[in-house]
């Protein structure tokens, strides 16, 4: 089984695509070394102050996919926090 978490991010302090990488790059690794899942940028990656992470895991269990992404969640929260980022949306989805 497939989960698929998407993080919608402000970036309010970016004022050019060099802020908006740093802070990007910076959650990326992070949630990759925390929770060893795959993590990359979608969508809109040319809009200085919007950004769209992807954040993916596979298991056997949909109740250990929902737990991991619920944590994701809750520290990339935090993270973005600490980045001077905000995230304004986020789901879930457990593709067939």
């Amino acid at each position: 089984m497939i989960a698929h978490l998407t993080l919608e991010l402000r970036i309010e302090h970016a004022h050019s695509l060099k802020d908006k990488r740093q802070v990007v790059r910076s959650l990326k690794d992070r949630l990759r070394h925390e929770f060893n899942v795959a993590v990359a940028e979608v969508d809109a990656t040319d809009l200085w102050q919007r950004a769209t992470i992807g954040i993916v895991s596979i298991s056997d269990s949909k109740d250990y996919l929902r737990g991991l992404m619920e944590s994701i969640e809750r520290h990339a929260t935090k993270l973005a926090n600490d980045l001077g980022a905000e995230i304004v949306d986020s789901f879930v989805d457990f593709p067939e």
